[in-house]
């Protein structure tokens, strides 16, 4: 019995159908790099640069548009860092971050890393949508 082999886009291909988005060329391109791996944080910048690493070409603002509708379709978390750096989570879960601001690099930090253990009353008509913590890290 021989088994079913996967096509290169199979598995892009089923998170885009999956949240109803289009499977252009651009959304396939990006899902594959995206989601066919280990959970990652990407700015839009170094998917520029990985995309176009792979053959294909996908100008910068179609990355921003494409990760801001993968944002809203809900296959990847924005992380605001600061007013400069946001980067794009694959791990939608909730969890929140820690960044080491030398390397650029930006972590997952689990529940059991930061313990919140008090959150502000909530007003009348209104309820907590998200907690997302961010920690900066620099050198001393």
């Amino acid at each position: 019995m021989s088994k079913k082999m996967n096509r290169p886009y199979s598995k892009a291909l089923k998170c885009l159908q999956d949240v109803g988005l289009r499977p252009t060329r651009q959304r396939l391109a990006l899902a594959k790099i995206l989601f066919d791996g280990d959970d990652r944080h990407v700015t839009a910048e170094v998917l520029h640069n990985e995309v176009n690493g792979t053959g294909a070409k996908v100008s910068l603002a179609t990355i921003y548009n494409t990760l801001h509708q993968f944002t809203e379709a809900g296959l990847l978390k924005e992380v605001i860092v600061d007013s400069n750096r946001t980067y794009f989570d694959t791990n939608i879960s909730d969890h929140h971050h820690i960044f080491f601001k030398e390397d650029e690099i930006l972590a997952d930090l689990t529940s059991e890393d930061l313990v919140i253990s008090s959150l502000p009353e909530v007003p009348e008509g209104k309820k907590i949508s998200a907690v997302n913590v961010v920690i900066h890290m620099e050198n001393s």
